[in-house]
């Protein structure tokens, strides 16, 4: 019984190491160069398109090519159970939102220590530091939504995690559908505004993740299960002693 308790308290005591360090954001010192890049904006040829996704046909209306690297600070992917918005909507475009820092917040360092949450739609940035706040750019942060009818880039998109630094090559643009109502979502075509609208609509041709986060930490609760339930089934199968 000792030795399964054993097993059972390390696995426990990595499993919860593992969930709170596994989206800790890397330094500045292990951030790759590309990430103090400002995004790039062209002008764009390209024509509005249409695409399917489930049901829905939904108009795309391309408004300049752009590519952006960044650290991936929070996320929200509209699969999840809670966002009752993109239902409503019936946008089944929009697959995750990617809050990233870039250029000026990863060349200071100006985005370490700060705390980072997405909801449906927005990216927050909290601090209780007037010291961290002045050193933190507002322009050098942007939330992506990011629109992809591509099965395997979807895919690929709701793998990226917190603390992963990625690239993403595509095109800011509006969107729309006549799915039982008259939808239509834009997109900020400057890195300088804020509040509502600022966000980047992308549809993305292709997306990388340039180097994952976490460290041994995301793969960590592999072992940590497996400890636990080792330690379960020595405990099991040791022999209780009847008073």
């Amino acid at each position: 019984m000792r030795l399964g308790g054993v097993l059972m308290s390390a696995g426990a005591a990595l499993l919860v190491a593992s969930l709170l360090l596994q989206h800790a954001l890397p330094a500045p010192a292990e951030l790759r160069p590309e990430l103090r890049n400002e995004p790039l904006q062209v002008p764009t040829q390209a024509a509005p398109f249409e695409t399917k996704v489930g049901a829905i046909t939904y108009t795309v209306k391309p408004m300049a090519d752009y590519e952006i690297w960044g650290l991936v600070v929070s996320l929200h992917d509209s699969d999840t159970w809670w966002d009752w918005i993109h239902k409503a909507w019936n946008d089944e475009l929009n697959v995750v939102d990617l809050c990233v820092v870039f250029a000026e917040n990863v060349a200071s360092g100006g985005y370490v220590g700060l705390d980072y949450s997405s909801g449906q739609f927005v990216c927050y940035v909290e601090t209780r530091s007037s010291e961290k706040w002045r050193r933190f750019s507002m322009r050098a942060l942007s939330n992506n939504h990011l629109l992809a009818d591509r099965p395997s880039l979807v895919s690929r998109l709701r793998g990226v995690e917190v603390g992963d630094q990625v690239h993403i090559r595509g095109m800011l643009a509006e969107y729309s559908h006549n799915h039982g109502f008259a939808f239509k979502r834009g997109t900020s075509l400057t890195r300088d505004d804020t509040g509502d609208g600022a966000c980047e609509t992308i549809y993305v041709l292709d997306a990388e993740v340039l180097r994952a986060g976490g460290g041994p930490w995301r793969w960590s609760r592999w072992p940590a299960i497996a400890l636990i339930v080792a330690g379960f089934i020595v405990w099991a199968r040791a022999p209780f002693k009847v008073a």
